[in-house]
């Protein structure tokens, strides 16, 4: 639409199809993939000053709660007055089947957008109807100097398969190296799982293992935050391992928490970063990743140990010194290929089936 000329936002799996169009048919200055959704709505508002034009931002309603800061105190309408288009995933929408850490978000998708008096609409399937709706709601947008939002059923766009899709030919596949890092952590280690495909990763390797799951502590929902639960983890369980499973697109939400982890310093810390280049399990969007050096990072937040590797040998090679480094937090960068198994399957406990296991180890 000519009335929107920036599109920005975080990728998500109800609006996979918009966002690899979007991806295809923008030229780099126009779309930029945020680390998270309040950079995004700041993006927009930066875009607004330069040009007085609307940006689109895409987010998964998870991401609303990133986003509540700048949308009311920065681009709403009793402040700066910055008009901007929210397209919004539904996720958890009720009486639509899916995963637990979506339920309750998708309970009051509505009504926070609401209680920020945000206008919305919901899009309809129909094509004319929805580009209807669409006009309707940007005119709003650039009438009242307000952001505005249209919210996505699932199964609304038609399927686009991103044709700029990022990738690597890397050796090693995420779930050969999870298993490899299994394998060698101490029994006594305690893992904390990022969302996604990590976590579903995790869980199907105890399963062919056979091991049962209370080591294990997988963070659903809650994107960026992984990290900061194994930090109060193991700033209380200081004899034991805490290992963090850690996606690179998590880990740039919210990267400030490098900070907090060298501050503590930990010596029982051990930060492990799975990195395919892309948000995987929400289409392939390539993250920032090629141009971050996390290990450099790391260091400069007060870890004590960093190191990369890109194969299956090197992985068994640095395995025992990473393991071992006891003088402060650890991160180990492990380069992996994007995509999982076609039948890879999903956790068969419950979150607080999940929880009542790990907590009964982790203080047994």
């Amino acid at each position: 639409n000519s009335k929107v000329n920036f599109f920005t936002g975080v990728p998500d799996s109800l609006l996979k199809n918009i966002c690899a169009y979007i991806t295809d048919n923008t030229a780099e200055k126009e779309h930029l993939i945020a680390p998270n959704e309040g950079a995004s709505i700041a993006l927009a508002a930066g875009n607004y000053l330069a040009t007085g034009n609307l940006s689109l931002v895409y987010m998964q309603n998870s991401g609303i709660g990133n986003a509540v800061n700048p949308l009311l105190s920065l681009a709403d309408s009793k402040v700066y007055g910055i008009p901007m288009l929210l397209m919004i995933g539904w996720r958890g929408e009720p009486g639509v089947a899916d995963e637990p850490q979506h339920l309750k978000q998708g309970e009051v998708t509505l009504d926070l957008l609401e209680s920020m008096k945000i206008p919305y609409v919901v899009l309809s399937d129909e094509e004319d109807r929805a580009f209807t709706e669409t006009e309707n709601i940007i005119d709003v947008a650039k009438e009242q100097k307000t952001p505005v939002a249209i919210v996505i059923r699932k199964g609304t766009f038609s399927s686009y398969k991103l044709q700029k899709a990022a990738g690597n030919t890397l050796p090693l596949s995420r779930e050969d190296a999870i298993s490899c890092v299994v394998d060698h952590l101490p029994e006594n280690s305690l893992i904390v799982s990022s969302t996604g495909m990590i976590s579903r990763e995790l869980f199907e390797t105890r399963e062919l293992n056979a091991c049962n799951h209370d080591s294990d502590f997988l963070t659903v929902g809650s994107m960026g935050h992984a990290s900061q639960i194994a930090l109060g983890v193991a700033m209380t369980k200081t004899d034991r391992n805490i290992v963090c499973f850690d996606g690179d697109g998590a880990m740039l939400m919210h990267l400030g928490s490098l900070s907090s982890i060298g501050k503590i310093s930990p010596e029982n810390y051990k930060h492990i970063l799975f990195n395919n280049f892309v948000h995987d399990s929400v289409g392939g969007q390539p993250t920032a990743s090629e141009s971050v050096n996390y290990g450099s990072i790391a260091l400069a937040c007060g870890y004590t140990f960093s190191s990369q590797v890109a194969s299956m040998d090197d992985l068994l090679q640095i395995l025992p010194s990473f393991i071992n480094h006891n003088k402060g937090p650890a991160i180990l960068e492990i380069c992996v290929r994007p995509g999982s198994r076609a039948d890879l399957g999903r956790p068969s406990l419950s979150p607080k089936e999940m929880l009542k296991l790990f907590m009964e180890n982790a203080n047994g």
